[in-house]
């Protein structure tokens, strides 16, 4: 009786591929988490805190002023032709500005952020080219001068909506 002992290869050995395989995973994975770092951009974190706190006074001066005014605000928009239409009445402003700024600002992305400065087409409609907006939800901020409303939107589910002053908080 003869015994051979004989070798296999080590790529036939299957406790070598265990061995072998966790650090090639774990390289796999560290390249593409060093992937997604490097191509993506999640926002900058606000640096003084205390300056941001100081201006929560002007945000809720501004929710006040909005009320003070009457201010109320619908907004409009048709997706198929890239529209966006708001109107805006005030029962306490005499006169509704020229312009209004609309931000749209993404919930979690800030680089998907959209600005457009709108103009008053007839008194109290405004009027221009809707920016691309990506799927999503989205906060809404409509200003002028020392006002502003708030509202939110999930794109493109919603087409309306309608926009009244935050009311004083206490």
């Amino acid at each position: 009786m003869q015994t051979s002992t004989e070798k296999k290869p080590w790529y036939r050995v299957r406790m070598m591929w265990l061995i072998v395989a966790f650090p090639i995973v774990s390289v796999i994975m560290g390249m593409t988490i060093l992937y997604f770092a490097i191509t993506t951009y999640d926002g900058l974190v606000v640096d003084d805190y205390y300056q941001e706190g100081k201006n929560i006074n002007l945000t809720l001066h501004r929710d006040k002023a909005a009320q003070a005014h009457g201010l109320e605000s619908t907004l409009d928009i048709d997706y198929p032709h890239h529209l966006l239409k708001v109107q805006l009445k005030a029962t306490h402003l005499a006169v509704l500005p020229a312009s209004i700024q609309v931000s749209f600002l993404h919930a979690t992305r800030a680089g998907f952020d959209r600005v457009v400065v709108m103009q008053q087409q007839r008194p109290g409609e405004y009027q221009t080219t809707l920016p691309d907006l990506v799927q999503g939800h989205w906060d809404l901020q409509i200003e002028a001068g020392d006002w502003r409303l708030v509202g939110l939107l999930v794109t493109p589910d919603e087409a309306h909506l309608r926009m009244l002053p935050t009311p004083p908080l206490g």
